[in-house]
């Protein structure tokens, strides 16, 4: 089996950490590297959570804030946005409790207010989310 390294190939990296593994070859196991592959599991769905999240705050003070504008991408995207933030949860709930973390809310929504402000150029949105954790998720809740 051909020695590939970390930083050469990841792809021919991890066919070989995997098959290593398959059988039983554990002397020869890139161990650093491995586990920073698996914490990196982890981060990338606390990311694709987050990125849901802003994608979400973001539509809903487009559609608090221009009201004329209002059509059914936007509620498209907000309903397709908590559907994904719901089966996301289902898959991995473990992230669960960031919902409740009051720093984790206040990035996203300082996210999603820039985003918005930049797609729209509104000036006086709010400085802190104006609403709850159950409002964002809730698929009948559309901030009027």
């Amino acid at each position: 089996m051909p020695t590939t390294s970390y930083e050469d190939d990841v792809i021919a990296w991890a066919a070989r950490q995997a098959a290593l593994l398959r059988a039983g070859r554990w002397e020869l196991l890139d161990i650093d590297n491995i586990a920073e592959e698996i914490e990196d599991v982890g981060k990338s769905e606390k990311r694709e959570l987050q990125s849901r999240y802003v994608v979400l705050v973001t539509h809903l003070l487009k559609w608090k804030y221009q009201p004329g504008r209002r059509g059914h991408s936007w509620r498209n995207t907000i309903k397709e946005q908590r559907a994904a933030i719901v089966d996301d949860l289902a898959r991995h709930p473990h992230l669960k409790p960031l919902l409740n973390h009051p720093q984790w809310l206040m990035q996203i929504y300082r996210r999603g207010k820039l985003d918005a402000e930049m797609q729209t150029h509104l000036q006086d949105l709010p400085d802190d989310m104006p609403w709850d954790a159950g409002q964002l998720l809730s698929q009948d809740f559309l901030p009027e």
